[in-house]
């Protein structure tokens, strides 16, 4: 049974997700501060974790640095009243695989969880893509550059997943949204844009100058 973090400071809306969280099956640990967020990571290891950007103390995107600095392996989520993109990109430079603007639709919730759940549980498939420079080991859901150890986060690991089965193929944005975050995604390119941006802060020699991971101007990204 997946497991969700749930850290939302309105009791109402906080109500309304694990009432519809756990009718879908799912198990939900709900909290209403950063604090308790952190404290119920550690003790309860969630698969998923569905954070609020503006809460009393420390906010959504400490909680989701701190989150992310512990553990590569989580999904992470945030939850945000504004709709500006700086707060998006903010949420997915701290570590986050995914956003979500509220208000918001339940079956939207359940879809972005969904998704996001395909990507952490891949760590089942038993499988290795090697090349002369990097490894991806769907075994251990490890990954290394030239022999070291690289921290992915899931969205991460699944766009290079990707790549390393489909070299010199050209990828639309939209075909990444789709084979990555799905078909029912609602949202923008710019969640692309942000990971492949942080893909090669991890991975390339000079991020400003990628050989591996190119932009195909007017389309997208390949793997080289």
């Amino acid at each position: 049974m997946l497991k969700i973090l749930v850290c939302e400071d309105e009791t109402a809306i906080r109500r309304f997700i694990k009432i519809n969280l756990e009718r879908q099956g799912f198990d939900v640990i709900d909290v209403e501060t950063g604090e308790d967020a952190l404290e119920a990571f550690n003790e309860q290891k969630p698969d998923i974790a569905l954070l609020d950007i503006m809460l009393p103390g420390m906010n959504g995107l400490e909680v989701a640095k701190k989150i992310r600095d512990k553990d590569s392996n989580v999904g992470i989520i945030m939850l945000t009243a504004k709709s500006q993109d700086v707060d998006k990109i903010l949420g997915l430079e701290n570590g986050a695989d995914d956003y979500l603007t509220k208000p918001f639709n339940p079956t939207e919730l359940i879809l972005r969880i969904k998704s996001l759940a395909r990507r952490v549980e891949s760590k089942d498939v038993p499988d290795i893509l090697e090349d002369d420079v990097y490894k991806l080991d769907h075994n251990t859901r490890q990954f290394f550059k030239r022999g070291q150890y690289i921290e992915l986060t899931p969205t991460e690991f699944a766009l290079m997943d990707l790549f390393m089965r489909n070299p010199h193929k050209a990828f639309s944005r939209d075909e990444l949204l789709d084979i990555i975050w799905g078909k029912d995604f609602i949202g923008d390119s710019k969640i692309i844009d942000v990971n492949i941006r942080r893909i090669r802060s991890k991975l390339e020699d000079d991020p400003s100058n990628p050989e591996y991971i190119n932009t195909v101007w007017g389309l997208g990204y390949r793997y080289r």
